[in-house]
């Protein structure tokens, strides 16, 4: 059923409801609501609407209190304004916070662009000045590494880019090692082993740069001849690190084995799980998780959340369970770029999560009467806000789609907490 128009003063308790303006002319967290108590009964009345919609379909019964007397009334009016101030100063603190927040975003973006292309930049050094990108790729990692240790927290933000095609190794090997990198951490590693997944991650799969484009960029199935050619950029990759002396040994097993299964189904070599290298296990669960959101055609793309549960569940046996069971707890129930129904019935997206408090990430909501640009930003906080349900991003309605971009490339970037 259709919203009905109906005047402020026919409200009752129970009718679910949309309150007309913007978010800003309000004190409430949301518009759309259903009126739980006389408090917001009160408070709508005194917002100087004309009318609101009414939502019948959405209502339910809730029996009105007895009239109070005017001793009462006036007690009751004099709370109820009360609380809407408070109410309103909460939420213009949630605005400061929602503009924090924005604020860490745009820092970090710039961050994670100035590490994109550095990353394109040792890339292209690769075969004519191996020494330089290897140099390169060291300073980048070793800063990486004073971002991982020298914080008491972390927060992951959701880097919401636009890929363009021929981009799309770069932002793989930035995203590979950023995660890596974390994982190797939160497995206990020491300051130069991280900083060694970093580097095996940054070049894991820099043998593809040997491999034709066509192939690369196909979407329907690869011919047997055309994975046999794929599965040699292991072997290129190693090839192309192994033009300098001062690529560090210890990280060419990541290059090679990155794409080894546990059980021996994987290549090269068909190892198992004794006989790989333990940083390559780090970087084979880090980048089977991004080529599962990923992949080239992207009508197969899985959130960050559903990544994660389908390796759970359909990879067990394959990656390596340790690493596995961490990379999980490291990226939370809710990873960014996961979109989720709140509790209050709102949809929005995970923008980032803070490795102290996984339960309670940064969610941008949507709301029609907000543009994406202003979009609130809300801190999640238990017993209060929290999330109901994940969902897929094909579920979406096309407007909401447009507006949260969850197809957008999912990339990740660290920024300390001290």
């Amino acid at each position: 059923m259709s919203a009905l128009k109906i005047k402020p003063s026919e409200l009752k308790l129970g009718y679910a409801i949309k309150l007309p303006g913007g978010w800003m002319k309000h004190p409430f967290l949301s518009g759309n609501m259903i009126i739980e108590n006389m408090q917001q009964l009160q408070i709508i009345r005194s917002l100087d609407l004309e009318y609101v919609f009414m939502y019948p379909d959405k209502s339910k019964k809730i029996d009105m209190p007895p009239e109070l007397n005017e001793d009462d009334s006036a007690s009751f009016n004099m709370a109820a304004s009360e609380a809407q101030m408070k109410m309103q100063h909460d939420k213009m603190q949630r605005i400061e916070q929602a503009k924090a927040h924005r604020r860490d975003l745009q820092k970090t973006e710039k961050a994670f662009s100035q590490s994109l292309l550095q990353v394109k930049s040792l890339m292209s050094k690769i075969q004519s000045r191996p020494l330089n990108a290897i140099e390169d790729a060291s300073s980048l990692m070793s800063a990486m590494v004073d971002i991982l240790l020298g914080a008491d927290s972390l927060v992951l933000h959701l880097i919401a880019s636009a890929n363009k095609e021929q981009e799309g190794l770069y932002y793989h090997s930035l995203n590979v090692s950023t995660l890596s990198m974390m994982l190797a951490k939160n497995l206990k590693l020491s300051a130069e082993q991280i900083k060694l997944v970093g580097m095996g991650a940054l070049f894991h799969d820099i043998g593809k740069i040997k491999i034709p484009s066509q192939i690369l960029r196909k979407t329907t199935a690869l011919t047997q001849p055309e994975q046999n050619l794929l599965k040699l950029h292991t072997k290129y990759g190693v090839d192309l690190v192994g033009l300098t002396d001062s690529f560090p040994l210890e990280a060419w097993p990541i290059i090679e084995q990155h794409h080894e299964y546990i059980d021996g189904s994987g290549y090269p070599k068909g190892l198992k799980e004794s006989s790989i290298n333990p940083l390559a296990k780090i970087i084979a669960v880090v980048n089977e998780f991004d080529n599962l959101c990923h992949p080239t055609d992207v009508s197969k793309s899985r959130s960050p959340h559903h990544a994660l549960s389908y390796m759970y569940r359909s990879m067990k046996g394959k990656l390596p369970e340790r690493e596995m069971k961490v990379m999980i707890k490291m990226m939370g129930v809710y990873p960014p770029g996961t979109v989720v129904i709140l509790s209050d019935q709102r949809l929005g997206i995970v923008m980032s999560v803070n490795s102290d408090s996984l339960l309670c990430p940064n969610v941008m909501v949507y709301d029609a009467d907000v543009p994406r640009l202003e979009a609130p930003i809300l801190t999640l906080e238990p017993d209060k806000l929290s999330i109901s349900k994940v969902i897929k991003i094909q579920a979406l309605p096309q407007h909401i789609a447009e507006y949260l971009n969850p197809r957008a490339q999912v990339s990740y970037h660290i920024q300390g907490k001290p």
